[in-house]
């Protein structure tokens, strides 16, 4: 065994690990990727290797780890010091960025530490690829390429370092924006490209006036971020909430706008439908119709309100919470009608897979298992359905600053799938749709759903002097800036400039948060709950109450070092903040510590409408809940809406003329033909045991079903009540007609559940937005 003795007296241990042949099974899927997707032909032998250096352990600790911890002795070979890789073409080392989260090094040091019930130790990992065979210098660049994303790795030394552990660095005070007050127009506009804020100049100018007027004082930079990211797209549908002042609806140019001949123009029956929407404005607001401006949040939830308002939506579970939507049914469970909430939500992650498919493929389903389980409800199936360019797309048609389609789509595929089987989630249906326009930007959606018993979710006004405990996860600087970053315009620097914005998932710290929320005594201490999603500690904490102060030095960290500034705006996974009395703190945090979960009370809710933040024996944010709550300036656009043509559109058959033989062909080679059944096999669809239909059935298990079913989980007792869910979505038909698109969604998805034994009836709704930037 070799080790480095530092300056410091702690030795860095070192052991690498590979598959014995036969269970290499890794390198030969790589070494085929290769080859098929970069063209290399000599390639003769690949291997990967798995390599370890630990510190903070004994020797006789570390010795006893190799064949228990860091390598399984029936499939693996591991060696105490860098093998020989004499005659290798290319020997290629890579590592996460210092700051990312390295699960494979993380469980390692948690293992060593139930091993040795001592001190957990340090431990960094590497990936080191040798190819032996004949690449090219092109080759190699080729290879370097496709293996590491500058976002979120980096090629590695193979030397032993000297050191882990980072000195600490002091952080740097928060500043204060001296003369920010006395910017004019162009002043502003050079700020706004300065710091790469996501807000517009009505925005900032918005912020300059209450400062100039109430606060009589210049902001920090903190105050800015943070505002700048409660008012982002992301956080607060900034597009969806622009005020709509004038439609206009255009026909198609030089082309027929006519369903049918004799039919009216099709320009009619969208401005007609338009009409309808006005109408019932007016019936849902009556005289506070001018109060609520059009745009196309009402548009998207005007049916739902009048629904509600004419007494169709009884089992509507409404309040104050609304991270997930919920529904109050009641359920047999051993013949006892037992009162439950089943909540579902979808939210997408396209930003962060596009640019880090792992890590924002994963986290799209952390983040939406955490919505509904800020409501207290335990989430037990999942659905998966993305958008992606051809795959087989040749490697060098790449679009510069983007990473390969291939690599988008299965490294998505791994991190999704990686999630939801470490969580334990049962994933029912999974589904990617393929379509030119998804090589721009991908789509990356993940939809769930989950069940508690209603006498478990408390929900009450916080009161001054309750206090705010942040429940799992450690925040580093990971996701700094997501939600701006996800509410920006992209360019082909983007994935070069966006690591900090990613976020790494750690889902076994998220299994401990499910299974503390399914616990009825913790349950019922919490009388309101956030997850740390978007915008990290400003939104989080600060939606749950309109009084806060909240002392960031309290706030768990993975490493020292962080300013002010991003312990406020961290979107670190697995964290969420509930509120509870100040009495109940000290038995929630024990509750948690039984999950092996860390608990701190990190701020108290106050009566004073302001949002504080301290660091460091200063005050870094002191924001009224006013200017909080505005949202920023309100954005205002005039739409023109133009016609789909009918000349050639979709309902027109692709082939017409060719004989039956030559139809079938031609549809069956289409991308969108092929069987995703080894998609689906990545994903466990049995976990819980819940499953009802599996994703394929028939006689040979090879046809799809139309959607996924689960019975609803019981803590106790037995109960044959399931939930369905199903999708709808044609990226073809949106193509030529974004409303066409829309009303077969609709169509396609209640079709699905009827087909699957649902009823229409008492089917729900969850619109997905997806849209390019408004011009």
């Amino acid at each position: 065994m070799e080790s480095i003795q530092t300056d410091h007296k702690t030795e860095i241990f070192q052991i690498y690990v590979e598959k014995k042949p036969a269970f290499a099974v890794e390198a030969d899927r790589l070494r085929s990727d290769l080859e098929e997707a970069l063209g290399i032909s000599g390639i003769e032998r690949l291997r990967i290797i798995n390599r370890y250096f630990a510190a903070g352990l004994a020797e006789t600790e570390f010795a006893e780890a190799a064949g228990t911890v860091f390598a399984e002795v029936t499939v693996d070979n591991y060696y105490w010091s860098l093998p020989d890789f004499a005659g290798a073409a290319l020997v290629l080392a890579v590592e996460s960025l210092p700051g990312q989260f390295d699960q494979r090094g993380d469980s390692a040091a948690q293992c060593i530490q139930l091993q040795t019930q001592g001190e957990r130790p340090t431990i960094r990992t590497a990936k080191i690829f040798v190819i032996y065979g004949r690449l090219s210098k092109a080759e190699q660049t080729a290879v370097r390429r496709y293996l590491i994303n500058p976002v979120e790795s980096r090629e590695a030394s193979l030397q032993v370092p000297s050191h882990l552990i980072e000195p600490p660095v002091e952080p740097q005070p928060v500043a204060v924006l001296t003369g920010f007050r006395d910017l004019d127009t162009e002043g502003l506009k050079h700020f706004l490209l300065e710091h790469g804020l996501a807000m517009s100049l009505d925005d900032l100018q918005l912020i300059q006036r209450d400062f100039r007027s109430a606060e009589r004082r210049d902001p920090t930079m903190t105050e800015i971020k943070v505002l700048d990211t409660y008012w982002s797209d992301h956080c607060r549908h900034t597009t969806f909430l622009t005020h709509i002042n004038r439609v206009e609806f255009l026909g198609s140019a030089d082309e027929s706008t006519r369903c049918d001949a004799g039919e009216p123009d099709f320009t009619d029956r969208l401005a007609d439908a338009y009409e309808d929407y006005l109408k019932l404005r007016h019936t849902v607001y009556g005289e506070a119709e001018s109060e609520r401006p059009v745009c196309l949040m009402d548009i998207g939830t005007i049916a739902m309100k009048a629904l509600r308002q004419k007494g169709r939506l009884p089992d509507l579970d409404q309040s104050p919470e609304i991270n997930a939507c919920s529904i109050k049914v009641t359920i047999d469970i051993d013949g006892r009608d037992v009162d439950y909430l089943v909540m579902f939500k979808n939210e997408t992650h396209n930003h962060p897979t596009e640019i880090e498919p792992f890590g924002g493929a994963a986290t799209c389903l952390g983040g939406a298992i955490r919505d509904p389980l800020s409501g207290r409800s335990y989430v037990y199936q999942a659905m998966r359905v993305t958008g992606a360019g051809n795959p087989n797309m040749p490697f060098n048609e790449t679009l510069p600053g983007k990473l390969p389609q291939r690599v988008i789509t299965k490294v998505a595929a791994d991190g999704y799938s990686s999630y939801g089987n470490q969580i334990g989630l049962a994933t029912g249906q999974v589904r990617e749709v393929y379509h030119p326009g998804y090589v721009a930007k991908r789509m990356e959606v993940g939809a769930v759903i989950a069940a508690a018993p209603a006498d478990q979710v408390i929900r009450e006004e916080p009161a001054p002097g309750d206090v705010v405990l942040l429940i799992g996860g450690r925040t580093g600087r990971d996701g700094c800036g997501g939600a701006t970053g996800s509410s920006q315009a992209h360019t082909d620097e983007s994935v070069m400039k966006s690591g900090s914005e990613v976020q790494k998932g750690n889902p076994p710290v998220e299994r401990q948060l499910q299974r503390l929320f399914r616990n009825p005594i913790a349950a019922r201490m919490i009388k309101r709950c956030n997850d740390f999603g978007a915008g990290g500690v400003s939104v989080a904490v600060g939606e749950l109450a309109d009084g806060l102060t909240i002392d960031l030095d309290k706030v768990p960290v993975k490493y020292q070092g962080l300013t002010g500034t991003e312990l406020a705006i961290s979107e670190s996974q697995e964290r969420m903040a509930v509120v509870v009395r100040r009495d109940q703190a000290r038995d929630m945090i024990a509750l948690a510590d039984k999950e092996n979960l860390e608990a701190t009370v990190i701020a108290t809710v106050t009566e004073e409408p302001r949002m504080i933040m301290n660091f460091g024996g200063r005050r870094i944010v002191d924001l009224s809940r006013a200017l909080i709550d505005s949202n920023g300036a309100s954005q205002e656009t005039d739409v023109v809406v133009q016609a789909p043509s009918f000349d050639i559109h979709y309902f027109i058959p692709q082939y017409a003329g060719m004989s039956f033989a030559k139809r079938l062909r031609s549809s069956l080679a289409l991308l969108n033909a092929c069987s995703q059944k080894g998609l689906a096999s990545q994903f466990d669809s049995t976990i819980g045991s819940g499953t009802v239909l599996m994703p394929y059935g028939g006689m040979y298990q090879d046809t799809p079903e139309e959607g996924m079913v689960a019975r609803i989980p019981t803590p106790e007792g037995e109960t044959d009540a399931v939930t369905l869910m199903a999708y709808g979505f044609d990226p073809y038909l949106s193509e030529w007609s974004p409303y066409h698109g829309a009303y077969y969604a609709v169509l396609q998805s209640v079709a699905k559940l009827t087909a699957m034994g649902g009823s229409p009836t008492k089917s729900r709704l969850s619109f997905q937005e997806y849209f390019p930037a408004m011009r």
